[in-house]
């Protein structure tokens, strides 16, 4: 089952990012959270857009992905797991945890040092929070997440297989937890010990930094917890709370044109580290 999986990748992996991204589209329009303030058309169709550019920028600026450079580890004996005996099942499961470890704490250099902030800010100037949210990234900020995760794979030797299933676990996991849906309290207070919740994340994407600057897990709370990045729920409530940064405001600045080029406007203010974010 594993071969075949990794045999046919590419076409597994679309059917599972475009079937959840269907599905969490059509449970926002059945069950939203919160009211929508900007019209659907500018935002999908810009984000979407954006996720069509960063995928040709990645496949053309690297000539092995993550899946392709764990299955030339494993050929070629690179990487902790392929040196050290351990069940298959240990390296699978590792590999997976360490990955999104090291995904929080990329996630916190991104929101720590200014000039990566101002990379990372264009995910947070969206001023709607929904599914396609998950999808809005710098083409920059892509490639040096690839280039990080890259590192990572062939220093511990995941195996192929854990690598195609954290793709497919991260990219429904960004889906879910950045989608407008509706969840009952308890359901969302047993779902959080185990999975980012869009509540939990919600709060990540607050305008206040001091909340925009917490909730730094995707897929699982744990590092949030044990890290002391944990905000439970924003101070304002998730009715009230106002999405986005304090800069691009307007409209007109969801449109690609302008997110492409949000790293050269303004101040880095905002960030883990700006004092400014502290004084309120």
């Amino acid at each position: 089952m594993s071969e075949f999986l990794l045999v046919h990748e590419p076409g597994f992996r679309l059917a599972a990012f475009l079937g959840v991204l269907v599905a969490m589209m059509v449970w926002e329009l059945a069950a939203p959270r919160r009211r929508r303030e900007i019209p659907r058309l500018i935002r999908w169709t810009n984000n979407l857009a954006l996720v069509a550019l960063d995928t040709a920028v990645l496949r053309l600026s690297f000539p092995v992905l993550a899946v392709g450079l764990a299955g030339m580890a494993e050929a070629k004996g690179w990487g902790l797991f392929n040196v050290i005996e351990v069940p298959r099942w240990f390296a699978f499961v590792g590999a997976i945890l360490i990955l999104d470890l090291a995904i929080y704490l990329q996630h916190v250099m991104f929101h720590a040092v200014p000039g990566l902030w101002r990379l990372h800010r264009m995910h947070h100037a969206d001023l709607d929070f929904d599914a396609t949210t998950g999808l809005r990234f710098h083409p920059i900020e892509i490639l040096l997440s690839m280039a990080i995760k890259l590192a990572v794979v062939g220093a511990i030797g995941a195996p192929a297989i854990a690598v195609l299933a954290f793709e497919v676990i991260l990219n429904a996991a960004s889906l879910f937890n950045h989608s407008n849906i509706t969840l009952r309290p308890g359901l969302d207070r047993v779902l959080r010990l185990v999975l980012v919740t869009p509540d939990m994340h919600r709060v990540h994407h607050s305008v206040d930094p001091r909340e925009t600057n917490s909730n730094f897990g995707f897929s699982v709370p744990w590092w949030d917890r044990l890290l002391g990045t944990y905000v439970a729920q924003p101070a304002k409530g998730h009715d009230r709370m106002e999405i986005g940064i304090e800069q691009f405001r307007t409209p007109r600045d969801l449109w690609l044109d302008r997110m492409l080029i949000q790293p050269l406007r303004g101040p880095a203010s905002g960030g883990a580290l700006d004092p400014r974010t502290y004084r309120r």
